[in-house]
């Protein structure tokens, strides 16, 4: 009768012996164990440094199992009192496969009319179909209403609403079977930051739009607003000041945020649609 080894039991073994494991002969009326779900592609835009909102997503939804191409663009951060951190895309890149990850990175200047259209081809050829849509990507530079030039008017415009709106629509036209999500972050921001807010709030109206018009399409749509994040851009004195304001006694980070963006793509967050969603850990309270 062969040696019958339990699951914790170590047979004695002879001095110099070698100790052989026995394993059971697969049960051939077992079914095979279930195929691993197959991996969805989200596009995320905005990723430019490891700081930021959209590598904190990027790197939530990576965790979540997706695969993911990402935009950004360091003529923006070469603009912002943050500078280009020229290595942060390479090394997210690389953080992010590292993970299990498929990541595509590819540049987008939005406020060329062309670029979604390029951006989405190469998607296309890299990655396949998408199913979820990540909108972080920003024009952000603070004026009022009198020192706005119409450059910067136009700029923002054309890169947190014109493109989005393209992005959705592109995004619309590929979603394979089955639907996709879509989340756009946005801000409540308004006096002495009026091209940015008022850019924001036409974002807010497309995304409510597509949640009633790409319904049909199984395509959820949601505004998210994070509230105050430190992402770098702000100071000292501010950041204080906020944290001070906040309930919680602390400023939102990427990774509170990328929790939220998280369950609105996922199977149990597809419900909620058409919503303007605060996820600023009662700061807006």
């Amino acid at each position: 009768m062969g040696a019958v080894l339990r699951q914790g039991f170590r047979p004695a073994q002879r001095p110099g012996a070698r100790l052989v494991r026995m394993h059971a002969a697969p049960d051939a009326n077992q079914p095979p164990p279930p195929a691993a779900p197959p991996r969805k592609t989200a596009l995320v835009t905005g990723v430019g440094r490891l700081a930021g909102l959209g590598a904190g997503i990027a790197r939530r939804l990576a965790a979540d199992g997706w695969d993911l191409v990402l935009t950004y663009w360091q003529d923006y951060d070469a603009r912002m009192p943050w500078g280009v951190q020229p290595d942060d895309v390479e090394r997210l890149t690389a953080e992010l496969q590292a993970t299990g990850a498929a990541v595509v990175a590819l540049p987008a200047d939005f406020e060329d009319p062309q670029a979604v259209a390029r951006l989405m081809e190469a998607a296309a050829a890299e990655a396949g179909p998408l199913q979820g849509l990540v909108l972080s990507h920003a024009e952000s530079v603070d004026s009022g209403i009198l020192d706005t030039t119409l450059e910067s008017f136009d700029r923002h415009f054309a890169v947190n609403a014109r493109a989005s709106w393209q992005l959705i629509a592109a995004f619309a036209r590929q979603v394979p079977d089955g639907g996709g999500a879509v989340v756009a972050l946005t801000s409540d921001h308004t006096a002495f930051n009026l091209p940015y807010g008022a850019s924001k709030g036409a974002l807010d109206r497309i995304v409510i739009a597509a949640a009633r018009e790409l319904g049909p399409q199984g395509i959820s749509a949601n505004v998210l607003n994070p509230g105050p994040v430190d992402t770098g851009w702000m100071d000292d004195q501010l950041r204080e000041d906020l944290a001070a304001r906040h309930p919680g006694g602390r400023l939102g980070t990427p990774a509170d945020v990328a929790g939220t963006v998280a369950f609105l793509l996922s199977p149990e967050g597809r419900w909620v649609s058409g919503q303007l969603v605060k996820a600023d850990g009662g700061f807006s309270a």
